[in-house]
């Protein structure tokens, strides 16, 4: 399987909410980069981290999350992701639409480094 068959795999997982997957596609160690004031914004080390301080808030807080990739940049060990995130904000029932870069680094055949690039203030309206 290839980097981008692996990332591919990666979004429909998300989509699955299929978690054996994802344990599977990240290394134990994976590095996940989030913008600063996006939800789960920061640095977070390990699936735990991940899956605890990052995704579960998605789940909570929104009642449809979406990231929809457009674009595919096959880098050999980098694979980049672009496109636009969809959701609505469960407090307020407001949605948004904000484009994204995502930057994966990957060994062995796993996600060891995650980069996010995205219009936070798009999100951030839709929280407010």
């Amino acid at each position: 399987m290839s980097n981008l068959d692996i990332v591919k795999r990666l979004y429909t997982a998300f989509s699955d909410r299929d978690q054996n997957t994802i344990l599977q596609i990240f290394d134990p160690n994976i590095e996940w980069i989030q913008n600063e004031g996006f939800p789960g914004g920061g640095r977070h080390f390990g699936v735990d981290a991940i899956l605890n301080d990052v995704f579960a808030k998605f789940r909570s807080e929104w009642d449809t999350w979406q990231a929809v990739v457009e674009e595919w940049l096959d880098a050999g060990d980098t694979i980049i992701a672009l496109g636009e995130y969809r959701g609505i904000y469960k407090s307020t029932g407001k949605s948004t639409k904000a484009a994204f870069a995502h930057v994966y680094r990957l060994k062995d055949n796993r996600i060891v480094k995650f980069q996010q690039y995205t219009d936070t203030l798009k999100v951030a309206e839709a929280m407010q």
